[in-house]
């Protein structure tokens, strides 16, 4: 046999061989001179060349299930130890027999249970042999390897000693190698009262998310063992039970002693128990009967939070519609609530199951001290703010591992000023805006508005559904998207001049402020869950009546959708956002061209085929305004000039040039009127009007 503990020869109880592979005996000529060897015939030139035996003959053969059964001497005990079967034996190390010893190796254990071997752990919890063990008596396990070695040199069993590196178990916490020793624990059998086929039952009727739990958790309950929930610690919550110093056999009054312990318990603590005298509760019983010293495992004392803390109070609903934690919990706290909830109640404490990745580095590398890799979320919430951190978490995808560093933050904190920016614009704009007074109703509003809160209606019914799906990062993409390309680089870029140069109290600023006021009363709380500090200063800036804080709201209710075969609906303004996309790189390259400064030093004539040409017709002269140009024209295709330059669009061509007319100092636009009203030599006819009159009409943009 060859094994790399020889501190655990002393409780060998038998020799394993693979039932399906061969054996051989060989005859050998070795440093110890003539001997028979049996090992598997698939490692016996590896062996033979390890042990420097060069001169050797096979003399018998055969399958490792023709052997089982067989005695052999113990390699320095005066007893007999079987040769046993099992499939855990491979080729690759060793020689094909491996030493077995139920007392130190699960494997080990499991086989030994099917041949009712002894299970012998003659080492104590001080990792010393105990009293009685021959030869080693009192010695430590690391330090008796090199005696065991003697002993076997004495005996003459040892055919070859080496050293090998190898992997070893240590303890996760200490980093110290740890032994493996049988005792005597308490169980919570998997097949007793149908615990293990009720569990997976309810596991088929709860919600994962990601949906990939489900089977994680089904495979690991499906296959896991009974469940040890005795710990051998000097701290945690006592089982509190007293056996038979001899049979080990459960007091025959338990319950009623269990009920005892737990008012002490209630007055005292769980010392009551560690400082309990047994005689005060089985009286002259306590001469046979001796308390349990072991404590609860730890994911007991977690796992049945469903009945100490859901089931007590009147408040809170069982089972409980969300357990969250990171994914290693399927092993851990989902699996032991699950399974003392079906044990007590018969069904899952939860009706859905959440579990996320852990927090890694740019890299993808674990966060330690030592590398020096981690963020402190401290030190963020002082140079970026809480709500960064709280939008960082958001915007990752929790599925998978989730990267943090000092550029992902950055990258984070841009997004947030977007998201701000647009708030700020939003509510800056409604100055001198009262929703009592001056909200327009939806038909009466200009186009570019009623879709504008449509979009946002579009919006909030999508974000309601990723909240319900728990699709954060879908949220913070949408909001984001939504502040970055449909409002700032659309939307609000059109109203400004609506909001700048009509009259304070006229329909097309009214219209737009309506629009606005809308979109921030629904986007204050889309954020309040995820940016809540910002949502919250928002809040308070909103105009007209409201509630204490939005964190006491439900989702707006005045949002509203566009009609049924509305001529100006998403469809239609999306192909806007398009054209109006197109037109401005062929701005931006007169604008690095030097041609013009702003876009409203401009002119622009499309060259449409009739695909395109209805609906930009649909505009008319307020073409000109969703552009942001000084002068919009729309042309038949077949009418293109050859300096028109196509637009990435299939059946559109674009020809911008700077306006040739006069800059109007009030609005910016270029205008042929510039100075015909002579009382206002540097305005155009518009602003004339909007000064002077009723002011303009507006009805699409």
């Amino acid at each position: 046999i060859w094994t790399t503990t020889p501190w655990t020869l002393p409780a060998n109880q038998a020799v394993a061989l693979n039932p399906g592979l061969e054996y051989v005996v060989v005859q050998a000529e070795g440093p110890r001179g003539r001997e028979r060897l049996m090992l598997a015939e698939g490692l016996l030139k590896d062996s033979m060349d390890r042990w420097g035996i060069s001169h050797y003959h096979v003399i018998a053969y055969g399958r490792g299930d023709a052997f089982e059964g067989l005695k052999l001497k113990h390699c320095f005990y005066d007893r007999e130890v079987p040769i046993i079967l099992g499939e855990h034996v491979t080729l690759e190390a060793g020689t094909g027999a491996v030493h077995t010893a139920p007392g130190h190796g699960l494997e080990d254990y499991i086989v030994g249970q099917r041949y009712a071997l002894p299970v012998d752990n003659p080492v104590g919890g001080d990792g010393c042999f105990v009293a009685g063990t021959k030869l080693f008596e009192g010695e430590h396990v690391f330090t008796a390897n090199e005696k065991v070695i003697d002993v076997l040199k004495a005996h003459g069993a040892l055919l070859q000693e080496a050293r090998l590196s190898h992997s070893y178990p240590h303890c996760w916490r200490h980093k110290t190698p740890i032994i493996f020793r049988a005792t005597p624990q308490w169980f919570i059998g998997m097949e007793q009262a149908g615990l293990r086929a009720m569990a997976l039952r309810e596991i088929a009727k709860t919600a994962f998310t990601p949906d990939w739990g489900r089977a994680r958790i089904e495979g690991m309950v499906k296959n896991r063992p009974d469940w040890c929930i005795s710990r051998q610690r000097t701290w945690g919550v006592p089982i509190a039970l007293f056996i038979h110093k001899v049979s080990g056999e459960l007091h025959p009054d338990t319950p009623h002693l269990i009920e005892q312990v737990a008012k002490r318990v209630e007055q005292a603590g769980i010392e009551a128990w560690f400082s309990l005298d047994a005689e005060e509760l089985l009286g002259e019983d306590a001469t046979h009967y001796e308390k349990v010293p072991d404590t609860l495992d730890v994911w007991f004392d977690s796992g049945v939070t469903h009945f100490s803390v859901l089931k007590p109070h009147a408040a809170l609903d069982f089972p409980a519609d969300l357990y969250l934690e990171g994914s290693d919990q399927h092993r851990g706290w989902f699996q032991s609530s699950l399974l003392s909830a079906v044990a007590i109640d018969g069904c899952a404490p939860y009706k859905g199951v959440l579990t996320h990745g852990f927090t890694v580095d740019a890299k993808g590398m674990k966060m330690s001290k030592s590398l020096g890799n981690v963020v402190s979320p401290q030190s963020v919430m002082k140079s970026l703010g809480a709500d960064i951190i709280r939008l960082w978490v958001s915007a990752t995808d929790y599925r998978g591992e989730m990267s943090v560093s000092d550029e992902i933050l950055k990258r984070t904190a841009d997004a947030y000023r977007r998201i701000r920016n647009t708030s700020r614009f939003l509510l800056a704009n409604l100055n001198g805006f009262d929703p009592r007074l001056n909200l327009v109703a939806p038909s009466d509003m200009i186009e570019l508005d009623r879709w504008a809160v449509a979009r946002a209606m579009q919006l909030q019914t999508e974000i309601v559904a990723a909240f319900r799906a728990y699709n954060f990062h879908q949220i913070f993409q949408s909001i984001h998207n939504f502040c970055v390309n449909e409002m700032g680089g659309f939307y609000l870029d059109i109203i400004k001049d609506r909001q700048y140069t009509t009259q304070e109290n006229s329909l097309a600023r009214r219209s737009c402020q309506t629009a606005m006021y809308h979109i921030i009363e629904a986007m204050v709380r889309w954020l309040a869950p995820i940016v809540s500090f910002t949502a919250d200063e928002i809040w308070r800036y909103i105009p007209g009546e409201r509630g204490e804080s939005v964190f006491l709201e439900t989702w707006y209710q005045g949002l509203f959708t566009l009609d049924d075969g509305d001529r100006f609906d998403r469809d239609f303004w999306s192909r806007m956002i398009e054209v109006r996309t197109a037109v401005g790189k062929q701005l931006e390259q007169l604008r690095v061209d030097g041609v013009i400064g702003a876009s409203l030093d401009a002119e622009v004539d499309l060259y449409c085929s009739p695909e395109w040409l209805p609906a930009l017709h649909q505009l008319g002269s307020e073409l000109r305004f969703v552009l942001i140009t000084s002068a919009a024209r729309v042309h038949p295709l077949e009418q293109r000039p050859a300096e028109a330059v196509e637009s990435g669009i299939t059946g559109l061509a674009i020809l911008a040039v700077r306006s040739a007319h006069t800059k109007c100092t009030r609005c910016w636009h270029h205008h042929e009127d510039v100075g015909s009203n002579r009382e206002y030599p540097d305005i155009c006819g518009r602003c004339v009007v909007n000064i002077s009159t009723d002011g303009e009409t507006r009805k699409y943009a």
